[in-house]
């Protein structure tokens, strides 16, 4: 083959397969093994890498080693690297040319390649900042959120109004560029770490939502059918974890509407309405956790094990992925919770007293809080203003507009903690006729009730406070 077809070969290598395929097809062309050694790493044939290392020492270019029955032929690369080709003797007429015109389209690939890995690592290092900023927000660390927030840009909104965003499989790059654009790069985005579909994107109030409209949510859904899309009130960043609720309960919503986008109803907040009667119940139960001291330094303290309770609430088994742990150490934790606040938390009724207490105290930390005894759960529902607020949760599922059976539906699925399979004996269905009703009560509540954070909590409490209220 004439040289020049050699070259041309190399370099149509190098742009369509790599490194990988120009040093596969020079080790077959060549019939010996060939590759890049670097005597710093050693790795390679043992006479490669020492001749990678006599070719940095004496500043040269090229060498050949010869060995009882095989040559080594090197050719310098940059960084302390070389292009190594061992052969046996006698060894291929034209290998030392093809060698060196292999040399500089290699090292140009290994560039590039080198440049595109730097690339990747850092886009995978600003998406873990960006999610640790999230999570910063959702246990009320706001001012470590601004730091790091203000280092990757834009700043964090305030107020603002969040969206999560469900895009197609793959397409959350493209939306969160549309979502960049449509913004003048004032929102603040996320990709979800629990569902790989969806993004969450934080807008300034007043720039999406001029005049009661959405354009932000109009335009994705316009660009992109795909696209559902969900979002809050207006909130402050302080309220960033009610902001995601209400952006993932107005999700369910947006996926049975023709437009394809919802933002959350308005109603009363469970938090709110028992903030007086329930603050000092909330820190007397949870007061064993905040003041929980590991008996090892890298054992979970009470903040983390509460980080770890409260995402665990919203995203069952995928808080795994939000909190970057494995399934036994979660349960190892969540049983650890277990011990310290005397919970079952296999019942819906204790899940939903954990989830209270912990939107009442957002500002907690280890060690604080009253530790004297305080009313009980049932003590903070009977208040009237928890009544009042139960009465509103549930009158839609009596109201006119409520399909058949709803409220015997959700009394039956809270009755078994949640659970369809047991649920769905229960009222004589089958268990995809169970999820159908569910389905449909959850457009009539807006709420989520299915997926994760789910308004099972809130349910729950609100029909006990129903029936403390006779």
């Amino acid at each position: 083959m004439p040289r020049s077809d050699d070259v041309l070969k190399l370099h149509r290598l190098a742009r369509s397969g790599g490194s990988a395929a120009l040093l596969e097809w020079l080790s077959v062309r060549l019939g010996g093994w060939t590759g890049v050694v670097d005597a710093e790493q050693g790795r390679g044939p043992e006479t490669a890498v020492r001749g990678a290392a006599e070719l940095t020492a004496r500043g040269v270019r090229s060498a050949v080693l010869h060995a009882p029955g095989s040559a080594t032929l090197l050719f310098a690369l940059d960084g302390g690297r070389a292009l190594a080709a061992v052969l046996e003797q006698p060894h291929h007429p034209d290998a030392a040319t093809l060698l060196a015109d292999a040399a500089v389209p290699l090292a140009l690939v290994l560039r590039a390649e080198e440049a595109a890995g730097r690339e990747e690592r850092a886009a995978l290092a600003e998406a873990r900042a960006r999610e640790a900023v999230l999570h910063l927000l959702m246990n009320g660390r706001l001012s470590t959120a601004h730091q790091i927030a203000e280092a990757l840009g834009p700043s964090l909104p305030e107020p603002m109004r969040m969206y999560v965003v469900e895009c197609r499989t793959g397409g959350r790059a493209e939306v969160a560029r549309l979502c960049e654009e449509l913004t003048d790069g004032r929102a603040w985005i996320v990709r979800c770490p629990v569902y790989v579909r969806h993004l969450i994107v934080l807008v300034p109030s007043g720039t999406a939502v001029p005049a009661g409209q959405d354009p932000l949510a109009d335009a994705l859904v316009a660009v992109d059918p795909d696209c559902t899309v969900g979002s809050s009130g207006e909130l402050h960043l302080r309220e960033a974890p009610s902001a995601y609720t209400q952006a993932f309960h107005a999700l369910a919503v947006a996926r049975e509407r023709d437009e394809r986008h919802a933002r959350f109803g308005p109603g009363p907040e469970l938090a709110l309405a028992a903030h007086e009667a329930g603050a000092g119940w909330a820190q007397a139960l949870l007061a064993p956790l905040h003041a929980y001291e590991p008996r090892r330094p890298q054992d979970p303290g009470g903040q983390e094990l509460r980080a770890t309770a409260h995402a665990w609430l919203n995203f069952s088994s995928h808080a795994t992925r939000l909190l970057k742990i494995h399934r036994n150490t979660l349960a190892a934790r969540l049983r650890l919770v277990e011990a310290l606040l005397g919970l079952d938390l296999a019942r819906l009724g204790d899940q939903a007293a954990l989830s209270l207490a912990l939107r009442l105290t957002p500002g907690a930390r280890p060690g604080t809080g009253p530790t004297a005894a305080a009313p009980g759960l049932d003590a903070v529902l009977r208040d009237p203003r928890v009544t009042a607020w139960a009465r509103t949760q549930l009158s839609a599922l009596s109201g006119p507009d409520a399909p058949s059976g709803a409220r015997d539906t959700v009394r039956a699925w809270l009755a078994h903690d949640a659970q369809l399979v047991p649920a769905a004996a229960a009222l004589g269905v089958s268990v995809p006729g169970a999820r159908k009703r569910l389905s449909r009560v959850e457009v009539l509540l807006e709420r989520s009730l299915l997926q994760s954070p789910s308004a099972r909590y809130d349910l729950w409490l609100a029909h006990r406070a129903e029936e403390l209220a006779g």
